[in-house]
């Protein structure tokens, strides 16, 4: 495992809910609001802000098999992008993972 893929994990364990993003995006600055909107905390990584954002969005593709921003973990699960956070908003089943990721945390 490469140092930027134990650095992922490190980030995810430590923060109930955290999106991998890009400042410029709009599918990441959806997400961060749909986030913002269910008043729950949230630790953004902006990727393209990082010297190692390359590394660590490739980190996060070899984990996940996802290659693309954002990427969004919810109590250490990762649950995909935008679409899929929308989804889960729209099934009624964001709240719930929200609440359990913050109670635990």
């Amino acid at each position: 495992m490469s140092k930027y893929q134990e650095q992922v994990k490190e980030l995810v364990a430590e923060n109930p809910i955290i999106v991998f993003s890009k400042s410029w995006c709009p599918y990441c600055r959806q997400a961060k609001t749909t986030l913002d909107a269910e008043n729950v905390q949230h630790k953004d990584l902006e990727l393209d802000q990082m010297d190692t954002g390359d590394a660590i969005q490739a980190a996060i593709g070899e984990l996940t098999a996802q290659r693309t921003v954002p990427a969004i973990f919810i109590g250490g699960k990762f649950i995909g992008g935008n679409s899929d956070l929308q989804a889960l908003k729209r099934n009624g089943r964001l709240k719930v993972m929200l609440k359990e990721a913050v109670s635990t945390a």
